[in-house]
């Protein structure tokens, strides 16, 4: 069927290739609170842009200065500069009907009589059509992609018919909706425990209902668990019965290990450093499940592993001490914390851990916090199943995406696999 297909140069089927604006065009005291978003690379992760990530804005009136370097819906974004080799498009259904690129990115507006703008960043998504948009790549100083508009229109994709290119996106979309849509349950399962956490543990929520007489909304096996009356301490008003801690008290904070990427073995344990999750290895540092706090570059960001896992030298893991054996109390406590203002005195951003144990933390009694473990150990335990689930189907997007664009697979093949699987 592959070899049906013709192939065309972007020039043919591009209505337009242009370049992001000039270095100087877009200054941080450009910015403004509202108006046109500027897309950078953290919005170019995956297939699509991201507008989850928050963005910086010019003016309407700066964007239209800057007309050349507006994109639009169907418009695909390459990075040229730095990360380079990503690629996505705006959708659809994107959260803005204008952005403007930034100095890295360059962008091509397609002939959607002749290709689909899904279809152009699936095939830059195989490995050869990375090898070709990377061929023409300089690694002197910043990385970056020679003459990118000039090197872009140059290239050659495979060009099958309209109605094969939309059925080639809709099974690769299927999959991409299903990881979304996994996400989207993971983070509603987050919400509820830190919603959980606030409302017991920061607001007190049952404590004050039960003060004023009002019915706390809770079961009455853990209503109980909760006195009826607030108390003075050195932190404000606390529940009864309940106590004041360090979070020296509570935890230590044990460095990870030094462990290069070149020195990493292909396995099951994943790898974090100070911003959360960078690889895989084949060997833990501790079992799971774990909390990771960065300690340099990143400092305070708290990340939840949920299997065994390695921490390498950027960042700290979390010991609990007999006084708190609530992992997930202390995954959501630390959150609650300004760790990041408490940096060592040095150039690299680094947390000071001999601060973060003097931050003071009111501490509930042992029962109350094995009630909250076992809540928010169920919704964790569903948001591994759906991450292992993304996972299985990443691997399945990435396996079918260099077949279906280069034809080797039959679309009626893939889509009965699709369907067998549930798709």
């Amino acid at each position: 069927m592959g070899g049906e297909w013709r192939t065309a140069r972007i020039e043919e089927i591009a209505e337009r290739v242009a370049m992001g604006p000039f270095g100087s065009s877009i200054r941080v005291e450009t910015f403004v609170s509202e108006g046109v978003p500027i897309i950078s690379g953290q919005h170019l992760q995956g297939y699509k842009i991201d507008d989850r990530v928050g963005f910086n804005f010019i003016s309407e009136d700066h964007a239209e200065r800057l007309k050349n370097a507006n994109v639009h819906r169907g418009d695909v974004i390459f990075t040229h500069r730095g990360t380079i080799g990503q690629v996505a498009y705006v959708p659809a259904n994107s959260k803005y009907e204008r952005y403007v690129v930034s100095q890295s990115q360059f962008y091509m507006r397609c002939d959607r009589t002749k290709v689909l703008p899904e279809f152009v960043v699936a095939y830059f998504k195989t490995p050869e059509g990375r090898h070709q948009l990377l061929a023409n790549t300089s690694q002197v100083g910043v990385p970056s992609i020679a003459r990118p508009v000039t090197y872009l229109r140059t290239i050659e994709i495979p060009l099958p018919p309209l109605s094969e290119q939309r059925a080639i996106t809709h099974i690769l979309g299927t999959l991409d909706d299903k990881i979304e849509l996994n996400r989207r349950m993971n983070g509603t399962l987050e919400a509820m425990a830190r919603a959980l956490f606030k409302s017991w543990f920061v607001d007190f929520d049952p404590v004050r209902a039960k003060a004023e007489g009002r019915d706390p909304g809770l079961p009455k096996h853990i209503a109980d668990f909760f006195p009826d009356r607030l108390v003075d301490s050195e932190l404000g008003e606390i529940p009864e019965g309940w106590e004041v801690k360090t979070i020296g008290d509570l935890l230590e904070l044990a460095y990870g290990r030094a462990l290069k990427a070149e020195d990493r073995c292909d396995g099951d344990v994943p790898v974090y450093g100070s911003n959360g999750q960078v690889g895989w290895h084949n060997a833990r540092l501790a079992a799971g499940p774990g909390v990771v706090v960065g300690r340099k570059g990143n400092p305070g960001i708290i990340t939840w592993s949920p299997t065994d896992f390695f921490v390498i030298d950027t960042s700290f893991y979390v010991v609990p001490k007999e006084s708190c054996r609530s992992l997930h109390f202390i995954f959501h406590m630390l959150q609650t914390h300004d760790l990041t203002s408490l940096g060592a005195d040095s150039a690299v951003p680094g947390l000071n851990r001999n601060l973060a144990y003097m931050s003071t933390q009111v501490l509930p009694p042992a029962p109350l916090l094995g009630r909250f473990d076992t809540f928010a150990a169920s919704l964790a335990k569903r948001a591994y199943r759906w991450n292992e689930e993304s996972r299985t189907l990443a691997a399945l997007r990435d396996a079918l995406l260099p077949k279906l664009i280069s034809g080797a697979i039959r679309l009626k093949d893939a889509e009965r696999f699709l369907k067998e699987r549930g798709l």
